[in-house]
């Protein structure tokens, strides 16, 4: 199938998709009809024929797109957490943690500190976090929507300022082509104190874990899952049914399979870069992680920690292996919500990139946009880079389109000096971050509202509030940074306009509630 440049109409699927999911809360059809839209513009636009041609164009583009390993490692994750539970290992680690962390704000900060722990891979962290916190936010009574965010902000974020990751490796690459640097890292290193929207959403999750802000849909979750009516909880439970759990369970039988999942996915993820092999060029742990490939080395490490977990629990009869294995075919059942909604999300972003050229059309707006002024450069940058994330659902894809003009434009405005250059291209990895981060079709949400047993599209509802307070907040910043190129100012304007706004809309929430009391 041959790409078409749609111009301004191929921005109408992941509009039509998102906001239909939006309005009717229900993500799958919202997702199908965003597809049919756009392979129907492909079909009108190419003279195929309306409904067979539109059929056809849909189900060419999923083949396409989909991505075997990482429904694989999906699959696999939901059994390993599936006979976990069965084993008992789940509750006896849940009534162990609630003896040592005490309370929601403890609770909520362990989250946060795992998940920034967890800095290689977002997939990798979006369900690894989820499965071993949330047996101790359930004891709390933290919301599903609230873990989900955490997780969320914890995910890419933290990925995009670790300069041992495989964002920066991506980024890297990208960098490479411009020839603008002479070292890629040093060049990401660089941007880390510049990307304003990730710094600040660490910055508000940790807040939020400390004090009682909460405010929008978000607040309403965490008040209904303290007075026991977590919605989103009860739903997944319905879904999943009841597990027959084993006393005799110990906190090993959950820490083992995660502690190796964690080191097996890692000795693979080296092993799929090089390390291991003969080129002496990949014998680097950064080296190796930037040669990697996630999907592969994540069903590897997968499949080993369901191995480690069958032996523990099979040799000392907590489950016998018919047992086992039903658990295993229950958790894979369990991620079919997941795993179907990450398919139609790789559906539709292939229908915008790879049939009718989103990434053209945008790029198109920037090169041809003659009114560019260093001063305004990195916030405009960073309201493009935002937007195309959103519609497409893909940080790696936005900053890959966008870096090579964002560096050319810059050097073209401010030839004398890099800072320009540098500032731009935070704002554009800051962009693509936000965008990524609360996209009902990006990989990273999907994959925490999974992690975190929360239904997916209130994870998207409750957490747009926070992510648009805080890219409202870092576009501020952007624009006292083209003018003044200072961090302090900039960033600390961000800062201090976060703080204040958090601030400010949990009192007006809280004084509408008062009213509403009283009334």
């Amino acid at each position: 199938m041959d790409p078409i440049n749609a111009g301004w109409l191929s921005l109408l699927p992941p509009v039509i998709a998102v906001g239909l999911a939006l309005y009717t809360k229900e993500v799958f059809s919202s997702l199908i009809v965003g597809i049919l839209t756009g392979c129907c513009i492909y079909a009108v636009s190419t003279d195929l024929n309306v409904v067979v041609g539109t059929v056809e164009t849909t189900f060419k583009i999923m083949g396409s797109r989909f991505d075997l390993s990482i429904v694989l490692f999906c699959s696999m994750l939901g059994s390993l957490v599936y006979v976990m539970s069965m084993a008992g290992g789940t509750k006896a680690y849940g009534k162990w943690a609630t003896t040592r962390i005490k309370g929601r704000r403890s609770a909520m900060l362990s989250t946060s500190v795992l998940g920034a722990f967890i800095f290689i891979d977002d997939y990798f962290n979006c369900l690894t976090v989820g499965t071993v916190m949330r047996p101790i936010t359930d004891a709390y009574k933290i919301s599903r929507a609230k873990l989900a965010y955490i997780i969320d902000a914890t995910a890419a974020p933290v990925c995009i300022i670790a300069p041992v990751s495989s964002w920066a490796a991506a980024v890297g690459s990208n960098l490479k082509d411009t020839q603008a640097f002479n070292s890629e890292m040093e060049a990401f290193v660089a941007t880390i104190p510049w990307n304003f929207y990730a710094l600040l959403c660490l910055a508000l999750v940790v807040g939020l874990s400390l004090m009682r802000l909460d405010f929008g849909p978000m607040r309403k979750a965490e008040l209904e899952c303290l007075q026991g009516q977590d919605n989103s909880q009860q739903e997944m439970e319905e879904h999943d049914g009841p597990i027959d759990v084993k006393a005799r369970g110990t906190i090993a039988d959950m820490v083992v399979p995660i502690l190796a999942l964690i080191v097996f996915a890692t000795l693979a993820l080296l092993y799929v870069g090089g390390y291991f092999g003969d080129d002496e060029a990949y014998h680097s742990i950064g080296a190796a992680f930037g040669n990697t490939d996630a999907g592969p080395a994540l069903v590897m490490g997968s499949f080993a920690a369901l191995v480690v977990a069958f032996i523990m629990f099979v040799s000392r009869r907590l489950l016998n292996v018919k047992t086992f294995m039903e658990g295993v075919l229950r958790g894979v059942q369990a991620m079919v919500p997941a795993n179907m909604i990450l398919v139609f999300a790789w559906t539709i972003s292939g229908v915008c990139r790879d049939l009718l050229q989103t990434q053209v059309f945008i790029a198109e707006l920037v090169q041809n946009d003659t009114g560019f002024l260093g001063m305004v450069l990195p916030a405009v940058i960073f309201a493009i880079a935002s937007f195309l994330s959103f519609s497409t659902g893909t940080a790696w894809g936005t900053f890959g389109i966008l870096i090579p003009i964002v560096v050319t434009v810059a050097e073209a405005i401010d030839p004398g000096s890099q800072q320009l250059v540098v500032i731009t291209l935070s704002a554009t990895l800051a962009g693509s971050v936000f965008g990524d981060h609360c996209s009902p079709i990006s990989d990273t949400t999907i994959l925490s509202s999974a992690g975190a047993g929360c239904v997916h599209i209130e994870h998207v509802y409750t957490q747009l509030p926070y992510a648009c307070t805080v890219a409202v907040c870092a576009f501020i910043g952007y624009l006292v940074a083209g003018f003044t190129y200072s961090l302090p100012l900039s960033l600390g304007t961000a800062a201090v306009l976060l703080a204040a706004a958090v601030f400010i809309l949990n009192s007006r929430q809280r004084l509408t509630e008062r009213a509403k009391a009283r009334a």
